[in-house]
């Protein structure tokens, strides 16, 4: 009944083969939230997390979604003192959609494939692989100290990747049910495979259509060339007052003011993995004057994730009628996420694009932040330095996002993060993968932050 031995049995289970299986088994049920249904959704549940949380002496309840399309959500309880603290997890059953005839070496993304020190499948790094840790953690704790020390709370959603539909609402709805005194998931990537994280927050994420549409159809460039505006040029140059051709951004309201000595400090030792499977970082994109760290977690980011006039696969000599380009702001604590779009929008007028119209497209994400001199933060940071004999990166926020908002603003709970992937794992991509290396710190990881947290009441 020692934390040694814990920590070694978490090891044994993943030397053994026994992580594997049970990764297996949930990987081949195809949760892609973009194209499957709510029966593939219930089987996830029904089969492979409530046998497996019932064992392990959790009350399990499947709740049907307060969103009128979204898929069910789980809840897990096991109440050991109503006078100890209570920790929630959190992770999301769903995927995204397979892409089956893109992936290398005969792999399918619904069956989990082991090359050397890497395991292929869809939701191998997001989310599966994560929380199944953090599942096996807690029963490993339990089956070495006979108990947990704490109250433990599981939250399982799936639809996490298409902007958690129905998560907030389904919280404030079950806030008793929810009731932590902390939040400690995994989700995401490292910064470096070699380095463990704690992150105490995300950055927000908004998505929204930029539209130009001048007329009802397109015209002979060669009658009309010169005399006709181009909606694409048009789209093209009010882009370009967003952001300027170095990354910068332009809209006044979207530049951050929490980016502080202490947030700086915090950032200063962070290092960012490159090659390999990780891009090389451009040096010279983004805000002047910040490091890559700051710019990625401590300030906003404005993309285009498509731009489209005419048509791209047949273009014929005309000038086309419409352009419109798909784009996103991720932001830091510091912006007014109810501003964002209106912001915007100002600032086309200002700049003399006022026939650019600005659509919201997806649910939006707020931006959190825990300082990482919080007791939690600290607890996870020290109990992985002991547990692996290194020390964690501690950062304020992920350059990612989650809806952790909901747990911050509803549930009003600090939040700790302890991802299990890397830079390179291909998340989001045709073979998506995790690292051995990964899975056997990552049991060991979440086993020793369980056991230290249940340590004083034992």
């Amino acid at each position: 009944m020692t934390r040694e031995a814990a920590v070694a049995a978490a090891y044994e289970q993943v030397d053994s083969g026994a992580f594997f299986e049970t990764l297996a088994r949930r990987i081949a049920v195809p949760t892609a939230s973009s194209e499957a249904t709510a029966d593939v959704m219930h089987e996830y549940f029904d089969a492979q997390i409530t046998p497996d949380l019932e064992a392990l002496g959790y009350t399990v309840d499947v709740y049907a979604n307060p969103a009128p399309d979204g898929f069910p959500l789980l809840i897990a309880t096991r109440v050991e003192d109503e006078s100890l603290p209570t920790v929630l997890t959190y992770g999301h059953a769903d995927v995204v959609r397979g892409q089956a005839d893109r992936w290398a070496e005969g792999r399918s993304p619904w069956e989990l494939r082991d090359e050397g020190d890497r395991w292929y499948g869809r939701g191998t790094a997001d989310n599966k692989a994560q929380h199944s840790i953090n599942i096996s953690a807690l029963g490993i704790v339990l089956a070495t100290r006979g108990r947990l020390g704490f109250n433990s709370t599981i939250l399982l959603e799936t639809g996490e990747e298409i902007g958690s539909p129905g998560l907030r609402e389904f919280c404030e709805q079950h806030t008793a049910e929810l009731k932590a005194d902390v939040l400690i998931g995994s989700d995401g990537p490292r910064l470096h495979r070699d380095r463990p994280l704690v992150m105490g927050g995300t950055r927000g994420v908004i998505n929204f259509d930029l539209t130009v549409d001048l007329r009802p159809g397109g015209h002979h460039s060669g009658n009309w060339g010169g005399l006709l505006r181009n909606p694409g040029a048009v789209l093209a140059n009010a882009i370009a007052s967003i952001i300027d051709r170095n990354g910068s951004i332009r809209v006044p309201e979207w530049r951050p003011d929490s980016l502080t000595d202490e947030v700086r400090t915090a950032l200063a030792d962070i290092e960012i993995e490159q090659g390999d499977d990780a891009p090389e970082i451009d040096p010279t994109w983004g805000e002047p004057g910040l490091t890559p760290n700051e710019r990625v977690y401590g300030w906003n980011a404005f993309e285009v994730l498509a731009f489209e006039t005419g048509n791209p696969k047949a273009p014929v000599n005309a000038i086309p009628p419409r352009a419109s380009a798909h784009c996103q702001l991720r932001f830091v604590v510091g912006t007014d996420g109810d501003d964002i779009i209106p912001a915007l929008r100002r600032h086309l007028e200002r700049e003399g694009f006022p026939e650019v119209e600005v659509t919201q497209a997806d649910v939006l994400m707020g931006a959190t932040r825990l300082d990482p001199t919080d007791p939690w933060a600290q607890l996870a940071a020290n109990s992985i330095e002991e547990t692996v004999g290194a020390p964690a990166d501690l950062l304020p926020n992920a350059g990612g996002s989650l809806p952790n908002d909901v747990f911050t603003d509803v549930l009003g709970l600090p939040t700790v993060w302890v991802p299990h992937s890397y830079p390179g794992c291909n998340q989001h991509a045709p073979n998506e993968h995790v690292l051995l290396p990964l899975m056997r710190d990552g049991l060991a990881i979440m086993t020793g932050i369980f056991w230290d947290t249940g340590e004083p009441a034992a």
